[in-house]
């Protein structure tokens, strides 16, 4: 299958076939290649250095990331087209410029080239610059509509308030300055200037209110330097920095019956969905939602009671919240997956998954064995997020 491409207004027809057997042989070397990669352009440009945090450690696993994303979608112009979009979008607040793209161009094909060995060939190289070029086009451009708009590189706001739910779990209210243009479902990296360049992926948990403000829910990583922050229960009162809020997770158009299933703070984007569909329609809604709201033990089950009041003033809302290791608990119990799966029907609903990844990849199984579409199973996409 071939591509074409417009590149420094020549077509080029690129071998996609080969770009990706040439990429799954370089990622193979895991964590080298991003070492060597920052280390030549840090060498070749050091002025860049500063554009990143002290600790390279979660930037560096970004990298692999995104071009895996990239060149997965890369037949898939509009999938790739919105990515490479809101990536332009928010590299505007590490201080990306238009100007640093061939700088770290040149850094991509130089790592490339040492990592494929004999393998290297003109075709190869020449099929990397012309995908580079355009990742570079769409991105910049983007970030040069945004600017052109007058949107700021990113918001900063208030923490209005912080509170703690558990030993692990932070509720902040920030309101943002100008206000944030979101849709329900959405998220937005969070940086600390106690923690300089180090941007974190929360979900913003509710729908846009009128007064502008948002919601997180902060689960405590053990080492994480943003969470860390974010929870220690002295932020109230302190300024943090949003960047442009990104994802694709979000309502659909239907009127199908709904499934939402949550672990831990996957709840967020999850919340912001029912409160848009409260919006939509109301107590008397005739699209039916069953929430599975999951933790370890019952004590985590941070936001139980704002979701029991939600579902107590809208008939179509049902919470199911379920544990996977307390023996004592009275409701449902055991994994996730199974206990959605004898929950219900769930073939002909729309189905909405967020939460850690291994619970998320195995709820989506059931689902796809049960019957349920696999274009009817949503799932959050941080992108850049942290490990």
């Amino acid at each position: 299958m071939r591509l074409s491409l417009q590149a420094s207004g020549k077509a080029r027809q690129l071998d996609v076939p080969r770009l990706r057997k040439n990429f799954a042989d370089i990622a193979a070397h895991g964590d080298e290649v991003a070492l060597f990669f920052y280390s030549d352009l840090f060498i070749r440009h050091p002025e860049l250095r500063d554009l990143f945090p002290v600790s390279m450690a979660a930037q560096r696993g970004h990298l692999l990331d995104a071009l895996g994303r990239i060149v997965a979608c890369v037949d898939r112009t509009g999938e790739l087209g919105g990515f490479l979009e809101g990536l332009g979008r928010d590299h505007r607040k590490f201080g990306v410029a238009g100007e640093h793209y061939p700088m770290v161009g040149e850094s991509l094909v130089a790592t490339l080239e040492f990592f494929s060995g004999d393998r290297w060939s003109a075709e190869l190289a020449a099929d990397w610059r012309a995908a580079f070029s355009v990742v570079a086009r769409v991105m910049a451009g983007a970030a040069a509509a945004d600017e052109g708009r007058g949107l700021p590189a990113f918001w900063r706001g208030v923490v209005g308030a912080c509170e703690r739910r558990g030993p692990d779990v932070a509720v902040l209210q920030v309101r943002p300055e100008p206000a944030l243009e979101f849709v329900a479902g959405q998220s937005v990296a969070v940086c600390s200037p106690r923690r300089p360049r180090l941007w974190r992926y929360y979900s913003i948990a509710n729908a846009p209110r009128p007064d502008g403000s948002v919601e997180f829910h902060v689960r405590l990583v053990d080492g994480g330097q943003v969470s860390g922050v974010l929870t220690d229960g002295q932020v109230a009162g302190e300024e943090l920095w949003l960047g442009p809020p990104a994802g694709a997770l979000r309502l659909d158009g239907s009127d199908r019956e709904v499934v939402m299933v949550a672990g831990s703070t996957g709840l967020a984007p999850l919340k912001a969905l029912c409160e848009q569909l409260a919006a939509d329609q109301g107590p008397g809604g005739r699209r039916r939602v069953r929430l599975f709201f999951s933790a370890r033990t019952g004590d985590e089950l941070y936001d139980l009671p704002a979701l029991e009041k939600m579902a107590a003033e809208h008939p179509w809302l049902t919470i199911t919240p379920t544990v996977t290791a307390d023996p004592r608990y009275a409701g449902e119990r055991g994994p996730l997956a199974e206990v959605v799966a004898r929950g219900g029907d769930w073939a002909g609903a729309e189905a909405y998954l967020a939460g850690p990844s291994l619970m998320v990849e195995a709820v989506a199984a059931r689902l796809t064995a049960a019957g349920t579409p696999r274009e009817r199973i949503h799932i959050e996409d941080f992108g850049w997020s942290e490990p």
